[in-house]
C-alpha cells in the first residue's frame, strides 16, 4: 500500500514541477505581489526568529520578503545536516557570505544556529486543507514535527496560486502549513 501511495506521489510531484515551472517562467510581477502579501502576512511576527529559504530551480523567491524580514527581527535560512534527518536553522542577512549546500541551495558559510518561531516553506503543490507535496526528502515534515514538539511554530507555504492542486495523496508524515501565501490570496487552516 505504500508503494502505491509513494508512486502517486511521484505522478503528482512530477506534474507539479512542470506546472510551477511553467508559471514560474512567465511570473510577470507574480512575485513581486506574493512578496508584498507575505511581508504584511508576517507583520504580526516581527521581532520573532522567522526562517525563509534560499530558491532553488523553480521555487518562488522569499529573498525580496526575507531582506525585509531583517529589518525588523531575526532571519534565518535551512541547513541541510544529513538525509533523512530535520534541518538546522542559521542566522541570515543578505550581507552574510553563502557557499553552496546540498541540493543546491545557498548556506552560510559560518554557522550561527538558531530555533525558528515561524518558517517559510516552500512547495512543489499545495491544497486547501494546508497540506503541501515537496521534493520527496521528508526535511521540512521532519523539521516541523520536532520543532512542534517543543514549541509553537507558525508554518507558512509559500507559492504561486498556479501550484494549488487538490488530487496528490497525504500520509500521516506529512506535516500540515497553518497557511499558506501566494500572490492571490492568504489562507490559513
Amino acid at each position: 500500500m505504500a508503494g502505491i501511495s509513494v508512486d502517486l506521489k511521484a505522478i503528482a510531484r512530477k506534474k507539479a514541477l512542470k506546472t510551477r515551472g511553467i508559471v514560474h517562467g512567465r511570473d510577470q510581477g507574480l512575485n513581486a505581489q506574493a512578496t508584498v502579501l507575505l511581508t504584511n502576512f508576517l507583520t504580526p511576527y516581527f521581532g520573532k526568529v522567522i526562517a525563509g529559504y534560499m530558491p532553488i530551480r523553480s521555487e518562488i523567491n522569499p529573498l525580496p520578503c526575507m531582506q525585509n524580514l531583517t529589518e525588523h527581527g531575526p532571519v534565518a535560512v535551512p541547513v541541510v545536516e544529513a538525509n533523512a534527518a530535520p534541518l538546522r536553522f542559521d542566522l541570515w542577512t543578505s550581507q552574510t557570505e553563502m557557499v553552496e549546500g546540498a541540493f543546491g541551495a545557498a548556506v552560510p558559510k559560518h554557522s550561527s544556529p538558531v530555533t525558528p518561531d515561524v518558517v517559510i516553506v516552500p512547495l512543489v503543490a499545495f491544497n486547501r486543507a494546508g497540506h503541501r507535496l515537496g521534493y520527496g526528502g521528508g526535511f521540512y515534515d521532519r523539521t516541523l514535527a520536532k520543532l512542534r514538539k517543543s514549541q509553537d511554530v507558525f508554518a507558512v507555504g509559500f507559492a504561486y496560486a498556479g501550484q494549488e492542486m487538490s488530487d496528490f495523496p497525504v500520509s500521516h508524515f506529512d506535516a500540515p502549513l497553518d497557511a499558506i501565501v501566494t500572490e492571490t490570496e492568504v489562507f490559513t487552516v
